[in-house]
């Protein structure tokens, strides 16, 4: 399959999805029993990867402590008034084995649907959890020297931090998978970087797994790195990413990494080998709704913005319908996903789904359809099939004041595609509560001495304006609040 510069990701949260078609069904789902429908209607849309969220094997242990952690059981009972112990199936990411649950079919039915999405144009992403595992591991048992340990005294302080584990020849404290900043997961024991025999275990994990995907989203990628493990648990250790990755390419050279990564450390991960990283500043500036910070963060070059994964919610975030009003989440989408990089969807964005399904549920709540938001979604996906967004140049342009003290012109954000053919786009977004106006600098040189019609992609509108004015003062535009429009130039109405 070829590599696509500007890829889409649609992340299915695969017990959820089993369950509804359960449902469906009259009986309990496997991979093997998602329609080739639900494939085609995928591939469809445009997306290049499916990323299939907990297919690996869990534990009863993990299952053990989110049925029993307070806070949590508040969260799901938020999610599902209805809830039942049942729904209750343990963090994706509390993983005691890196082989298909059974309840899902198995490794063999993954392959079978793998081979399905391959047919279709599509590859196959799956989760690595790096920083930890889940409390029943099997290496908990056979190599409890994987795992950081701990004493009485750090249990009794820090009984967050620290969990006693009965093995089957005695007891010992372990400390539970965390980060820096927030106190441990109690469903996850924290993975030993500093023991070379561990790190040479998960990398046979990671090798393993890579026969089974064409790439890996990594969870909470930048825990460990060197300078982060040391400042959370005092170790110094080697680096792993470089290694892994270059091992795993020597398998697959093809093969994506993805890294959930925050703090400012995506550039350490592009270096180090990974393709693509989240790029959470910008989903916080558009939620903070102001136009500047915005386009400041797309000043950046294209060796770093084409490595980013853009989005507006994924299983950790909230659901965009529930954070953006109508006008304003439609405008952060059009500079989402028409930016550069991966632009990464989750199920349900599409219908305007409001209620967050934790990795911990097998279950959703039922919600009805945005119709308004679903048409909306449905232009935007049919704009980004075209090959220029997929394929083409992409570049910010500057917008001006469209006469002195005009300050309102700094409230749009706009940028140019331009593709091999000739082909171009302008984006502009007013990305703001108030009525703006400003002149869109153009790039395109051959627009000269010609009359050029920009049709309005998503939307109706149609504007015919000189080629010459538009190279000399720019495009004019004077646009009400949170309006988006990608207009396609052509010198035919």
């Amino acid at each position: 399959m070829a590599t696509v510069r500007y890829p889409a990701l649609y992340q299915i949260n695969t017990r959820v999805w089993l369950t509804e078609l359960s449902q469906t069904l009259g009986r309990s789902a496997t991979l093997d029993e998602i329609p080739n429908s639900e494939l085609d209607l995928l591939a469809k849309q445009g997306f290049d990867w499916i990323w299939l969220l907990s297919v690996w094997q869990t534990g009863l242990a993990g299952q053990k402590v989110s049925r029993e952690n307070p806070e949590w059981r508040r969260e799901f009972e938020e999610t599902l008034p209805d809830l039942q112990e049942q729904d209750i199936a343990g963090s994706g990411f509390a993983i005691t084995d890196y082989h298909v649950h059974q309840a899902l079919g198995g490794d063999a039915a993954l392959a079978r649907l793998r081979e399905r999405l391959r047919q279709r144009g599509m590859k196959l992403m799956l989760d690595f959890v790096p920083n930890h595992t889940a409390l029943d591991h099997s290496w908990v048992e056979e190599h409890p020297e994987y795992y950081i340990v701990g004493t009485e005294q750090d249990l009794a302080h820090s009984p967050e931090n620290y969990v006693r584990v009965a093995r089957k020849t005695d007891q010992r404290i372990f400390a539970h998978g965390r980060d820096p900043y927030f106190p441990g997961w109690p469903d996850t024991l924290q993975l030993k970087y500093a023991n070379s025999d561990m790190q040479a275990a998960l990398l046979g994990e990671l090798t393993r797994i890579a026969g089974q995907c064409d790439g890996l989203r990594c969870d909470m990628a930048m825990l460990v790195l060197p300078e982060i493990f040391q400042q959370t648990w005092g170790l110094p250790i080697e680096p792993f990413w470089p290694q892994a990755i270059q091992c795993v390419r020597k398998q697959v050279p093809e093969f994506c990494f993805l890294a959930e990564v925050y703090w400012d450390r995506e550039w350490t991960l592009q270096q180090q080998g990974f393709d693509y990283t989240y790029d959470k500043r910008l989903y916080d500036r558009l939620r903070d709704k102001i136009a500047r910070p915005v386009r400041e963060h797309l000043y950046a070059g294209l060796n770093y913005q084409d490595k980013l994964a853009r989005f507006l919610e994924n299983h950790d975030e909230p659901r965009a319908a529930a954070v953006f009003s109508p006008t304003v989440h439609q405008a952060a989408a059009v500079l989402t996903f028409l930016s550069p990089g991966l632009r990464f969807f989750q199920q349900g964005q599409l219908t305007g789904k409001h209620k967050r399904i934790s990795p911990h549920l097998n279950r959703g709540p039922l919600e009805p359809v945005d119709n308004a938001l679903e048409h909306f979604y449905d232009q935007l996906l049919s704009v980004l099939r075209r090959p220029v967004f997929r394929e083409g140049s992409w570049q910010l342009l500057e917008c001006v004041p469209a006469w002195e003290s005009n300050w309102t012109s700094d409230c749009l954000i706009a940028c140019g595609w331009q593709g091999s053919s000739g082909e171009r786009y302008v984006v502009a977004v007013n990305y703001a509560d108030n009525q703006s106006q400003g002149y869109v600098r153009l790039p395109f040189v051959e627009l000269r001495d010609k009359t050029w019609f920009l049709c309005d992609l998503l939307g109706s509108s149609m504007l015919e304006r000189a080629g010459n004015d538009l190279l000399s003062r720019g495009l004019y535009l004077d646009v009400p609040p949170w309006q988006a429009s990608v207009f396609a130039l052509s010198t035919s109405s």
